[in-house]
């Protein structure tokens, strides 16, 4: 496993297993507080200060307190890549839906990301990390019910200015699969998908990456909307036995539950992304 400026896969599975043991983590939710606080936690001792950026959102079931965190470690160049995923769980009342996969390893490997990548001093480009609230439906999936942390911060950094500098965006989400197959996500950007597709092709893992293609709303959609010049979306959609309509049997299940994702998965996620980035660096960096 991973030490120092790579990625630790026990490190980001630890992360994982400590926020599902929270419980289910919907937005407004007690246990989703007490998730942000450990995230915020991590990012101090990997030297980063967490910013809260919150903002009330109107949904289906009533207005709901939504939270995204934000981090950076500031390069030579203003110019900035977006390393981001959700943390928060779909609300479910009929089972008990704890995410590890789907809200957890996202959140786990962004965090060992922030760390690894702290770790190795000033980088070119200035390297932007956003834990995003709100990424699920509350009930039917739409422009309106869903991705409501991004849609937030697109257009509070479009407002801003801080968008102007977002060169290109790179998406985690359900990335701990044990069997792992991060699907061509057709709305992500062809070039992005090049240079991760080689990486993975270097460390030896490009079997488990896009193979199949495929077309997803995420957390990436709202970016590119705003005028994102790349983003990418790394996302394993087949999570357990194949069923009709694209996703795998444990997704959105009770069954999405920490023994169904592994340390090693994570870790080759996070070393594609690792060994992309300074690629990444050189296309968007003038």
């Amino acid at each position: 496993m991973g030490g120092g400026g790579d990625v630790d896969g026990v490190r980001a599975f630890a992360h994982v297993k400590a926020l599902v043991d929270l419980g289910p983590r919907p937005p407004g939710s007690e246990a989703l507080e007490k998730a942000r606080l450990y995230l915020l936690a991590e990012l101090k001792k990997a030297g980063l200060e967490g910013e809260r950026d919150p903002f009330e959102g109107a949904t289906p079931i009533g207005p709901i307190r939504f939270e995204n965190l934000l981090a950076s470690i500031p390069g030579e160049s203003p110019r900035s890549i977006l390393l981001a995923g959700h943390y928060d769980t779909k609300l479910f009342e009929e089972f008990r839906f704890v995410g590890a996969n789907d809200g957890g390893s996202s959140a786990g490997l962004l965090l060992e990301l922030a760390r690894a990548l702290a770790s190795r001093g000033k980088p070119r480009a200035t390297i932007r990390f956003a834990f995003l609230d709100g990424e699920e439906a509350f009930r039917e999936w739409s422009g309106t019910d869903s991705l409501y942390g991004s849609r937030h911060l697109a257009a509070r950094w479009k407002k801003d200015g801080t968008l102007a500098n977002v060169q290109a965006m790179v998406l985690l989400d359900m990335v701990g699969d044990r069997d792992l197959q991060i699907v061509g996500e057709t709305r992500s950007t062809a070039w992005l998908r090049a240079l991760l597709a080689q990486a993975a092709a270097d460390l030896g893992h490009g079997a488990k990456f896009f193979k199949r293609q495929l077309a997803l709303e995420d957390d990436h959609v709202p970016f590119l909307d705003a005028g994102v010049p790349a983003a990418i979306d790394l996302i394993d959609y087949s999570y357990g036995p194949p069923q009709p309509g694209g996703a795998g049997a444990w997704w959105h299940t009770a069954e999405d539950t920490l023994d169904k994702i592994s340390a090693e998965s994570l870790e080759v996620v996070g070393d594609v992304v690792l060994r992309a980035l300074p690629r990444i660096e050189e296309r968007v960096l003038p």
